[in-house]
């Protein structure tokens, strides 16, 4: 699986710019602020028709431009493939694949990617919020269906927030609340199988990258957490509802009384561990971003192991926060599929990898 050019047209800070990539390894370097994550967002766009980086497709448009368009030719499922994403001001956006309409969720049938950037490396001492991204990105890859409910279940949240916001200035809002409550808990059924079947499978995965990568026979554990009266996590979608109906009735009050909804797969974290302790309460720095980057290889290769191909592989000026022997670590990881990373100097890093150089000026690329 691999993209091998892609055009920029009103995208970001990049008016008209066309770049062919290599199959293995592309080193894109330049100043800061140059356009170099413009680009590696462009390509994270093909998987999944959103950005890394916000929520608004208006944003993505260039300055002057009504419109701006991504359009690739990439090579996955034994087949070329042309993906042709249109991001218009105010509109939805336009995506074919192989001059087919897609939706966003379609996407991830052409191209999986895996990114790795800087705000990652906080993936085990932040909150919740990161650790469900991670497995929200990944799953919605590996099975479309997932993007959707995830999708139906963020709108349901974001209508039963407001009505815990505002019943008081409006009493008849709490006529509707229950059906929004219904709505998010079986949405959540459905999410949470999902959700503990992938990190069953993190944890098969990433244990051993983390002990090869530490080296000093440190073992990593995940463990999948939702709402405390889902008895069981791989239970059918039915069960697991009836579960969380009633945590939510036993919340009811304390969700009308703190404007805040207390039940759903909003709730959900991992609990990642370093020989037995929890790795956000004792990890090191050092300890922290070694179980980070052991995550995201481990979604490498389980998407590797679901589709049959390798997924492009994004790394957005993480080596420079790395060590020396965390460095060679990852770019001896990273062989076997098309990789592009990002940095400020590309000569040291060009070297070790043998890979492609793209100079990435004003949103130039040479």
């Amino acid at each position: 699986m691999r993209v091998e050019k892609i055009a920029l047209n009103g995208f970001r800070n990049y008016e008209w710019e066309t770049v062919e990539f290599a199959p293995g390894t592309n080193v894109i370097c330049g100043p800061n602020a140059q356009g170099k994550t413009n680009l590696l967002e462009s390509v994270y766009m093909l998987s999944c028709g959103r950005s890394f980086r916000t929520r608004f497709d208006r944003e993505l448009v260039g300055f002057g431009y009504s419109e701006g368009q991504i359009l690739a030719e990439v090579f996955s499922r034994d087949r070329q493939q042309t993906i042709d994403i249109r991001l218009r001001a105010g509109l939805a956006k336009r995506i074919t694949v192989n001059g087919v309409r897609k939706t966003a969720s379609e996407l991830s049938d052409a191209v999986n990617v895996v990114l790795f950037c800087p705000d990652d490396l906080n993936l085990i001492k932040e909150g919740a919020a990161v650790r469900r991204r991670l497995m929200d990105n990944a799953i919605s890859q590996i099975r479309p269906r997932y993007a959707e409910l995830l999708t139906e279940f963020n709108k349901l949240y974001e209508h039963k927030t407001r009505i815990l916001k505002d019943w008081r200035e409006k009493p008849s809002l709490l006529d509707t609340l229950d059906e929004f409550s219904d709505g998010m808990a079986r949405a959540s059924a459905q999410l949470i199988r999902y959700r503990a079947a992938y990190a069953a499978r993190l944890n098969q995965t990433a244990p051993a990258i983390h002990r090869e990568f530490s080296g000093k026979g440190e073992e990593l554990s995940i463990a999948y957490q939702t709402v405390s009266t889902v008895r069981d996590p791989f239970a059918s979608a039915k069960e697991i509802y009836y579960d969380i109906c009633e945590h939510q009735e036993a919340h009811r009050q304390a969700e009308l009384d703190s404007a805040q909804c207390l039940t759903g797969a909003h709730k959900d974290d991992l609990d990642i561990q370093i020989s037995g302790r929890s790795a956000r309460s004792f990890a090191s720095q050092g300890q922290t971003r070694t179980a980070a980057l052991s995550l995201k290889l481990a979604e490498r290769e389980l998407l590797q192991a679901e589709s049959g191909e390798m997924p492009v592989l994004l790394l957005d000026d993480v080596l420079s926060e790395l060590d020396a022997r965390r460095q060679e670590f990852v770019l001896n990881r990273i062989g076997g599929g098309q990789t592009l990373i990002t940095c400020c100097e590309d000569v040291e890093i060009s070297k070790r990898t043998g890979g492609k150089v793209l100079l990435v000026e004003k949103g130039k690329i040479r």
